[in-house]
């Protein structure tokens, strides 16, 4: 009954974040490399008459990359997303979208003026009734076109350079889905030759900032489509824990009775189908994922290779890893020594910090521990898991920001990975983000985490928040206000003084006396506050 009422809410969908625009999926876009769409309050490009936007020209970073990728002009992710379009939406103020018509995150109101921070939860932490609501709302997505956004089932060059688009509607949350396998896919060099050294949200510096945007972005569209406005992704705590905790009917699906392989009957997601799971066959046939079904999902928690993964993640691998205080190093990629984002992507040991790809630990541990269809990186994102478990990785990622409090600096400018420098366009977002737009603390975003809250001092930034913004609104007339008294001070005092030597006289016979020290020991010191 709940997803049945919930179909209504369909009419208040507006547009979000994902992938190629629908309005721009067409030949005339293509051939214009133009996408900057109207916005709907204004019917203008952009919203510029409303002064929420305009069109202009990209601009790519020039900054050098790493020797990971040896090729140019071979693949259409490079300089994101220039070859689809190399004119989008630059939005000003707070406004944010492919037209300029949403909110940054963190941001809500007309005018994106007013601020918000929303709060993830512990899934365990969630009534019943929260907990029916979120799997109501994933399976909603499952079965929901996407209005806004379509995907390319074939490449730039395969749509003759875009006289011939190639693009379908895919549901909501197969959208997703499908982002991920198209930021993380080989590179397709023709014939049956593909280049496997590519990643363009895992292996490098952009891993944390990428899934972030990632998360943010089908959080959005989940509010979207419900119009529950202060839905958050729960998150799933899997320090020390001894087996999948979420592997139930009751939550996520427990297993299923004859084949451990898939999923419980009674289970929601049973009848799920995944796609982009089967890369080799894209890879012979020189194809992009189309999105077709491909099987029901697969999970056989913990029956997965021990030699790779003997564990869950412990506490103490979580703590080791914030020890850490250099957020990148060396070659920027799998291969990195006493680097934070290595260490908790899950490619360096979580007890040295030494870079070890045989082994799995933190993040990669539990891709590996599912042992299914959330253990092949590109079509990861098919099992619902995947939420609760990179909402608790991006929490750990946010005790890190606070605990080392980075400058935007540290996050690499130049050298990294393809598509992973501080000023590159992620892959494939539309609107564009670069990654070191989110390399920041996440109430800055908008969104916390239950855990990670501290009720005193947040009750009294509470308290204090409406003050501060207005003594921020006069803060010029404060200025002005504090000079002028400090000159009227000062003038008024140097006058007191020159009447006061004036009428005293200088004569050493009406001078005090020093005080005698039997008077000082008499004096008594009083402060008042």
């Amino acid at each position: 009954m709940l997803l049945f009422a919930l179909c209504f809410l369909l009419i208040i969908l507006q547009p979000s974040t994902g992938q190629f625009p629908r309005v721009c999926a067409n030949v005339q876009s293509l051939l214009s490399k133009e996408c900057c769409p109207p916005w709907d309050g204004d019917g203008s490009p952009c919203g510029e008459l409303s002064n929420r936007g305009s069109c202009q020209n990209i601009l790519l970073s020039q900054a050098p990359l790493g020797p990971q990728f040896p090729f140019s002009g071979v693949d259409d992710r490079e300089d994101w997303p220039s070859v689809f379009y190399n004119r989008t939406c630059r939005c000003e103020g707070n406004f944010m979208g492919f037209s300029c018509g949403e909110c940054k995150f963190g941001f809500f109101g007309f005018n994106c003026t007013e601020r918000q921070v929303k709060t993830r939860r512990n899934i365990f932490q969630l009534t019943a009734s929260e907990k029916n609501k979120f799997l109501a709302y994933l399976n909603l997505a499952k079965n929901i076109p996407s209005q806004d956004y379509v995907i390319a089932t074939g490449t730039y060059t395969q749509m003759n350079n875009g006289s011939n688009p190639m693009f379908r509607d895919i549901n909501v949350y197969d959208l997703f889905v499908w982002m991920h396998y198209y930021a993380s896919r080989d590179t397709l060099l023709g014939g049956s030759n593909v280049w496997r050294d590519i990643d363009f949200a895992h292996e490098a510096p952009g891993f944390l900032p990428w899934h972030r945007v990632f998360l943010l972005m089908w959080e959005r569209q989940i509010q979207r489509i419900t119009g529950d406005e202060n839905f958050t992704i729960p998150y799933w705590d899997w320090r020390d824990a001894e087996d999948c905790e979420v592997c139930n009917d009751e939550y996520m699906g427990g297993r299923h009775p004859t084949n451990p392989n898939l999923l419980s009957p009674a289970s929601i997601f049973s009848s799920w189908q995944v796609i982009c799971t089967r890369s080799e066959e894209y890879n012979s046939q020189q194809a992009l994922c189309s999105a077709t079904s491909e099987g029901p999902i697969r999970r056989n928690p913990g029956n997965n290779d021990k030699s790779r993964t003997p564990r869950l993640p412990s506490s103490a691998d979580v703590e080791f890893c914030l020890s850490l205080t250099q957020y990148e190093s060396g070659p920027m990629d799998k291969m990195a020594n006493y680097s934070f984002r290595n260490t908790l992507e899950g490619f360096a040991d979580p007890q040295t910090a030494i870079s070890n790809p045989a082994q799995s630990g933190l993040h990669n541990a539990l891709h590996i521990y599912m042992n299914g269809s959330m253990s092949q990186v590109q079509g990861s994102a098919n099992d619902p898991i995947f939420l609760l478990h990179h909402a608790f990785v991006d929490s750990i990622f946010e005790r890190w920001l606070r605990r080392h409090r980075p400058m935007l600096e540290v996050y690499p400018a130049a050298n990294a990975p393809i598509g992973h420098n501080r000023e590159n366009y992620m892959v494939p977002f539309i609107p564009l983000y670069r990654n070191g737009e989110f390399f920041k603390p996440s109430r800055e975003l908008g969104y916390d985490y239950e855990y990670l809250q501290e009720p005193a001092l947040q009750s009294f930034q509470d308290f204090l928040t409406p003050y501060l913004q207005q003594a921020r609104q006069i803060w010029a007339w404060l200025v002005g206000a504090a000079v002028f008294g400090g000159i009227v001070t000062a003038v008024l005092t140097g006058l007191i003084r020159a009447c006061a030597k004036k009428k005293g006289g200088t004569s050493s016979e009406i001078q005090p006396l020093l005080i005698e020290s039997e008077d000082y020991n008499n004096l008594t010191y009083q402060s008042n506050f």
